[in-house]
């Protein structure tokens, strides 16, 4: 792959990961929670979910999951549903508590395995996301290299395109959650987060497949 192709699919990979969507509210949403850690432990799921989607690419799946109506159907309302299951769960949590103290920091308990797990979750949750990189990746490929090499340095390069976008909205949730406080801050991300959460599993449900 020539540095030509290369910084064509870096560019051209930057602009669809630029606008907001699931992966990018999460982190939003942990970042607010747990801080840093939570931003890692996001990052991390997310690149784990990209990786798994990359290599399947490789293997032609996608392609087959796009020439399999009822399989992409299944996997589509799995995915729908756990997004709207997220959001009502996000919108359960953001209920206010009669115990809480007016002044009080809400605390949460970090747990890294399971804010992994629920990003990885969320990161493959869309099929699209596997049919999108089939019909993405393959233009930039050049038939008369290696293919592993390339798509190693592929998958490279969104890794590092997520990771900074993902820190940069971190970055900047954070100033904003520093000068706005915590307690109202953190219940209005939980509610918008759970609507838009639900929103986007609805969204998903109704989408046609391109």
């Amino acid at each position: 792959m020539s540095f030509h192709t290369w910084f064509l699919f870096a560019i051209a990979y930057l602009v669809t990961t630029i606008s907001p969507g699931p992966n990018v509210l999460l982190v939003i949403r942990n970042t607010v929670r747990f801080g840093c850690h939570g931003t890692a432990a996001t990052i991390a799921g997310n690149l784990l979910a990209q990786l798994v989607v990359v290599m399947l690419v490789a293997l032609g799946v996608g392609a087959v999951l796009a020439a399999m109506p009822p399989l992409f159907l299944a996997m589509k309302i799995l995915g729908a549903v756990y997004l709207m299951v997220l959001g009502v769960k996000q919108l359960r949590s953001g209920k206010p508590k009669a115990a809480a103290s007016v002044n009080a920091t809400p605390t949460h308990a970090l747990d890294k395995r399971k804010i992994f797990r629920e990003a990885l979750l969320v990161s493959g949750s869309n099929p699209k996301t596997l049919i999108f990189l089939s019909a993405f990746m393959p233009q930039f490929i050049v038939h008369d290299q290696p293919l592993p090499t390339q798509f190693i340095v592929m998958y490279l390069t969104i890794a590092c395109t997520v990771a900074l976008v993902h820190t940069v909205y971190s970055f900047g949730v954070r100033r904003i959650h520093d000068g706005l406080g915590t307690s109202r801050w953190i219940e209005a991300l939980k509610r918008c987060s759970g609507l838009v959460f639900f929103g986007l599993g609805i969204k998903l449900l109704t989408a046609r497949q391109a």
